[in-house]
Parts: C-alpha cells; sequence; structure tokens
C-alpha cells in the first residue's frame, strides 16, 4: 500500500493578509507561491509602460485605471486565488474595495522573471484565460519578445519582437512602440 502524502495546507484570506509587508507572494487555488524580487529590466520596461498606459487612459478621461504590482487581484474566494500583475487595467470601478481589485481585470502585462518563467507563460495564462482577462501580454526581457493573447477573439501566443509597435486591442488607437523601451534597456 503506498505511503500516504502530506497534504499541502489551504491557505485563507485571513492568513494571506497576515503575511508581512516585505512578503512578495501569490495564491493559486489556495497554495501559496512565493515571488522573486523584480529585476532592473523589469522595473524599466514596467515603468515605460506604466507611463504609457497612464498618459493615454488620464487623456480619455474614462473609467478605466492603470495599477501595478504589487497590487491584489483575487480571482476567486473559493479556492482562493489572488494574483500581483506587474500591470493592469481595471475599467469596473466596482471590482476596486480600496484594498483590492475583486475579479478579473481588462487588461494585464506580466513581465517573466527568469526564475519562473513557467508561471507567465503557462499558469497565468490560463488563470487569466478562465477567470475573465479580456486581453494578457507575457513581456520577456531576456528573449526580447512579448507574446499578445487577445482573449475576447481567442487570439493566443501571438509573438512579436522588441522592436514592433503593438496594438492594445480593448482600445481602438493605443499603440506601444517597443523599440523606444528597447533602447532603454541598452544604456
Amino acid at each position: 500500500m503506498p505511503a500516504l502524502q502530506p497534504q499541502p495546507e489551504i491557505v485563507t484570506l485571513e492568513q494571506y493578509e497576515a503575511l508581512p509587508e516585505n512578503v512578495r507572494a501569490e495564491i493559486f487555488d489556495g497554495q501559496i507561491s512565493y515571488m522573486a524580487s523584480p529585476s532592473q529590466s523589469h522595473q524599466i520596461i514596467s515603468m515605460e509602460l506604466s507611463t504609457v498606459l497612464n498618459i493615454y487612459l488620464k487623456n480619455k478621461n474614462g473609467s478605466c485605471r492603470v495599477f501595478h504590482a504589487p497590487f491584489d487581484v483575487k480571482l476567486s474566494d473559493t479556492p482562493l486565488t489572488i494574483v500581483h500583475p506587474d500591470l493592469m487595467i481595471i475599467c469596473d470601478k466596482n471590482k476596486l474595495d480600496g484594498k483590492r481589485c475583486n475579479g478579473a481585470p481588462d487588461f494585464i502585462i506580466e513581465i517573466v522573471s527568469p526564475s519562473n518563467p513557467a508561471d507567465d507563460y503557462i499558469r497565468k495564462l490560463y488563470y487569466y484565460k478562465n477567470y475573465g482577462v479580456r486581453e494578457y501580454w507575457i513581456i520577456d526581457p531576456q528573449r526580447r519578445s512579448i507574446m499578445v493573447n487577445y482573449f475576447e477573439r481567442d487570439l493566443l501566443n501571438i509573438p512579436y519582437t522588441f522592436d514592433a509597435v503593438l496594438k492594445v486591442n480593448i482600445y481602438e488607437d493605443l499603440y506601444i512602440n517597443f523599440s523606444d523601451i528597447s533602447k532603454l534597456l541598452n544604456t
């Protein structure tokens, strides 16, 4: 008879909220997953994209807002699933409760960490698609690539390079020139 394997502890919202401020962690189906600190190239890309997105949204004067990590997105209560997308656009203010976004953001960007690329390419792709994110970009600084997933049209894993100008599909007139960002990574 095979030996019984110990079952991992299921993390509750209360346990998650009790983690120290300096602990970077996400919860997938009640299981805690610790995160590495972002690299320099990660920070450059995040800051540049955050600026582009924020300026665009401010000029539109709409209800959508850009947020960046660390900011909780609770995709599910049961089992508990909380993620920290690197960048996100949230258009439904009713999802915001002052602490987190409760439900799927409209647009998410993840910048791949060399220590756990499968998280962004596989695990988060699965969760974001199944919980209702409209569009999800995976930016890989090492490969200098961007994978665009526009779930509303079932366009999955469309590859681009850092010399591309990409359209954010959930908007009619938002384009991001990655060659401008790429130049900053080389300085």
